[in-house]
Formats: structure tokens, sequence, C-alpha cells
């Protein structure tokens, strides 16, 4: 028989974000990316969205490793959370993707909680029991992103990654064509690719276009220069801040994660501002505006992020005006649109003229369209394909293209999260499914929060509250006085409808009372029906209604 290596993806697939894929083989299993994502609109009161970890958790097995690709919080953000939860003894990254995580483990107190490596595109393949591993340079729109090739028992496997084929990158590093070509001719047996901009047409801009358009819009402006892109995007605030060197414009950064991720690119190496460039958002007042650029986060039009809080003149120390301008040098997250859109008007409002990709050249992605995905199907020329990162459609689409490429239609693999793919003999087959659903981060809870309490919430912002106080006499079981009526978020009943709402109140309550039905969790329940009935006949809502029975 044949070895067999077991995929299951636990994220990632049939969405944008929160990426997580289980390699298992010979008893031992390691994790490619831990990634978040982050609430829509439906997720009342989230604030982060985590792939189930139970599959890993419920075993008693320890994680062997859990390999990085690349920094963005759609591939490390849920690290802290699995290291809480599971037992992984280490983690490979890249030098600035181990950077940012070390912080990010710092803030959630677990710096030893596993022992971490540096991953090196260069150096020789790391054995990780019955997994050897390599790691292959590409371009995506963070520094230090690699592929990862992991030679398992059951075949060979290149994991993409999010890339793109950028020939000339800022830092000059390149996806490395010639060594996925080699890989190539090793022979590849399956190839788990990057599917985001399997849709789109042609090529991928590189990012130093973003630099040009920086180049020519920036110089001509009088105003204050806002520029608000992701906080990991290292390469497009390098570049936003070369230009305010050449134009003399000093350089404030506002946002937390934005400026944590500048000190550790500077202190790694990864960006080159000059010292007296720099200045605190306190001191902007000390300078006119067409002095000063300002590097912030709020790109996807996230509620507390500092862009937005500038919007709405919520910020301790930046403010907009006529006359400023304001690049979002971003695309928004599906979902995130709305958001983004409310904080464009607002700004617009303010005076402030706003640059998105829509309007001028101030983005481009960090994933390869169809042609550079259909370059990587012929360098690497894999025996299977199996599409990941990416919504239903974007997989579909780069499932035609592995069939346009010449893979054969039954060696192409279109998984689910929870899917259970075993790769044999170089040959994938979908055998099963696991749990593989969400965990919500709601303040300091993890977890705690269920459908069941979403479910709620949304009814509660849609049609309100209602909360009827009834007295009983602890004698006789008798009402005391008419029930009370609160309603919060609910459109304000009127004198008569108030009235008859006391009325049913008390009838429903005299008739239980009457029968002898005198216990609490009776009682509530038909109140909860009698009032619910009416104020859905007299208005067409229906408010939650929360009855209240007192013993006095």
């Amino acid at each position: 028989m044949p070895e067999t290596t077991r995929i299951v993806p636990l994220g990632g697939l049939g969405e944008v974000g929160k990426n997580m894929t289980v390699y298992e083989a010979d008893g031992e299993r390691i994790v490619v990316d831990a990634g978040l994502a982050f609430p829509r609109d439906e997720h009342l009161g989230v604030d982060l969205i985590l792939p189930d970890f139970s599959y890993l958790t419920e075993s008693d097995r320890p994680i062997r490793a859990v390999l990085l690709t690349h920094g963005h919080e759609d591939h490390v953000g849920a690290l802290p959370y699995l290291l809480r939860e599971g037992r992984v003894q280490e983690v490979w990254a890249t030098r600035l993707t181990l950077g940012l995580i070390k912080s990010k483990l710092d803030e959630h107190g677990l710096a030893r909680a596993a022992e971490l490596q540096e991953a090196d595109p260069e150096g020789e393949p790391v054995r990780l029991g019955p997994f050897t591993v390599e790691f292959v340079r590409v371009a995506h729109s963070i520094p230090d992103a690699v592929a990862i090739l992991i030679d398992s028992p059951g075949g060979r496997i290149l994991h993409t990654g999010d890339y793109k084929i950028d020939h000339t990158p800022v830092d000059g590093l390149r996806t490395d064509v010639g060594r996925l070509a080699d890989l190539g001719n090793r022979g590849v047996d399956l190839l788990l690719g990057d599917s985001t901009n399997a849709e789109r047409p042609g090529v991928t801009g590189s990012e130093r276009l973003v630099g040009e358009a920086f180049r020519q819009i920036i110089p001509t402006l009088t105003g204050r220069v806002l520029v608000a892109s992701f906080a990991s995007n290292v390469h497009r605030m390098q570049q936003a801040i070369d230009v305010a060197v050449d134009v003399g414009r000093k350089v404030c950064v506002v946002g937390r994660s934005m400026r944590k991720n500048v000190n550790i690119a500077r202190n790694l190496g990864y960006m080159e501002v000059p010292e007296d460039v720099l200045i605190r958002p306190s001191e902007l007042e000390e300078y006119r505006p067409e002095e000063t650029l300002i590097l912030c986060t709020g790109s996807q039009g996230e509620p507390l992020s500092a862009l937005v809080r500038i919007a709405y003149g919520d910020h301790r120390d930046v403010r907009v005006e006529a006359g400023d301008t304001v690049i979002i040098s971003a695309k928004p997250v599906p979902g995130n649109e709305l958001r983004v859109h409310d904080a464009i008007n607002q700004l617009a409002r303010l005076g402030a003229e706003v640059l998105h990709q829509e309007i001028a050249p101030v983005h481009v992605s960090g994933h390869g369209n169809s042609e550079e995905l259909r370059t990587m199907l012929g360098l690497v020329r894999p025996k299977a394909v199996m599409p990941v990162h990416g919504e239903f459609r974007m997989l579909a689409a780069h499932a035609r293209l592995a069939r346009e490429g010449g893979v054969p239609e039954d060696r192409i693999v279109i998984a689910e999260n929870g899917s259970v793919v075993e790769l044999s003999g170089g040959v994938p087959r979908l055998v099963d499914h696991v749990a593989a659903g969400v965990t919500f981060v709601d303040g300091l809870g993890v977890g705690d929060v269920r459908d069941v309490a979403l479910r709620d919430r949304r009814h509660l912002s849609e049609d309100g509250v209602l909360i009827v106080v009834a007295t009983l006499t602890g004698t006789n079981g008798a009402v005391a006085g008419q029930p009370e009526l609160i309603a919060r978020g609910f459109a304000e009943p009127d004198a008569e409808l108030l009235d008859e709402m006391r009325g049913e109140a008390q009838r429903v309550l005299a008739e239980l009372i009457k029968d002898d039905v005198t216990e609490i969790k009776l009682l509530q329940e038909h109140l909860h029906d009698g009032l619910g009935q009416l104020v859905y006949d007299r208005t067409g809502r229906r408010p939650m209604i929360l009855p209240v029975v007192v013993e006095v």
C-alpha cells in the first residue's frame, strides 16, 4: 500500500481570510498559516473571527510545527490563539514575519509558547518528522513572503501562499521562477495555489507603479497629504516616505499597528527613514499643512482606525480640511466596501480630495492575475491542483485555468473548509469531512459568542426590546398594580397601544392565576407570547420581549 498524506483546510476556502491548512502523515502534523478574518456588519459586537481549532486541540497529539508564508493578518493573526489552545512545538517564518509575530506574541504573553525558527529561502531543506520542507521566495505586498514545498510520504506538495510574479519589486527580490521551474523538473504531485485574482485577466501591476503614481501626484499637492494603507505594507509606506523626503515634507505615522510595524521593519533593515524626517502626531501643529505627509491605518474603513476617526473629527492630533488630499492605497476587502465608502464621503464632506484605486493608480494587488497563475502552473507542472485562498467563484476560476493547462479533470480538487483530502501515490482524493466552523473573539472572550448570541444581537438591532415587569404579592399570588412597560430601540408606542399592552399583560396574568398557575417560568412564557402577538398585530414588528415577574 502506498503511503498517505492527509490535507485538511480549516480556513481560507470559500472565503477571503483566516487561511489555515493542516498536513498529516505517520501520526504527525504540521500547519501552514494560522490566519484570522475581520467581522462583517452582520457580526455585531465581534472583534475578530478565527478558524475553529477543535480538530487540532481535541487530539492529544502535539503540532510538530506551524509554517507561516508571510506576515499578513489573514495568515498569522490567529497564531496567538492557536498557541494558547494547542501544543505547538515550533513556528517557522522568514525574518520579517518572525519579527512581526514576536511582537504579537509578546502582547499576548506568549513569548515562550513555542520555539521560533527563522526560515531561509536560500537555506537547506528542513526535516520535520515525516515532512521535508523547503521555502521558496515569492513577491507579494509584504516583504519576505514564501511558498512552501512539502515533501511528504503521500507525495510532493507545493503550497504557494499569496504571490504575484513582480519583475520589478521595490526590494529587488523577485518571485524565484528559476527555483519554481526546478521544482517542476523534480516533480510536484499537488499544487495548493492562491486563487484570489483567478478571475482577473492579464497580470497584476508591479508595486513600483504605485511609487511612480506617488511621485507624480504628491509633489503637485499644496495641502496636507494623508496616505492610508495596510499597516503591514512596508514597501508602500517606504515609497510614500521616499517621495515625502524628496519634496521636503515631514512624515507622521498614525495608528498603533502601523507605528509598531514601521519600528519593526526599520530595526530589521526592511525600511530606511531618515531620523529627522519622522515627527510625532502631537508635533503636527508645529508645521504648515503643506509641510507634512501622514501615513495612517484605516484603508478598510475599520470603525476605530486612525483614518475613520480623522474623517469624523474624533482624532486628538490630526484633522482634515479643505485643500487636503487623502490617498487610500488599498482595495476594500469583500464586505468592507460600505465602510470605506462612508469614510470617503465623510472626508469629502470636510472638503478633502480623496484618491482611490477607482480614479487614480494608487494601488496594485499583491495577488497574481490569471496569466500569473498560468505561469505558475507552467513552471511547476503539477500532476494535480487544489485551488485555495479565495471565495468559491475564485476557486472555480483557478480550476478552469488548471484544466486549460492540461491538468486532468479527476486531478483537480475543489475542497471546502473541513474537507479531508488524502494524497496517496501522488493522487489526491476527497475522503471525509471534519468540523471547521468559526470562533468569534469578542473583547476578552474567545469562543463564548455563539450564533444564538449574534441572532439576539441582530434581533435587538432590528426591532429593539420591550420589557414588561409584573409584580405579584407573595401571600396570594395576586397581581400588585399595573405591569410596567419599558421600550428601547422600539418605535415609541402611543398611549393607546401602551394601555392595550398593559391590559393584555393583566389579562394573561389574571387568567393564569385563576387557574392556579404560579410558576414564574410559565407566567413569563405566556406574557411573552401574548404581548408578542399583540405588538405584531398592531405594528408589524417583533421586538425582543423580556417578561420579568417579581414576587413581593
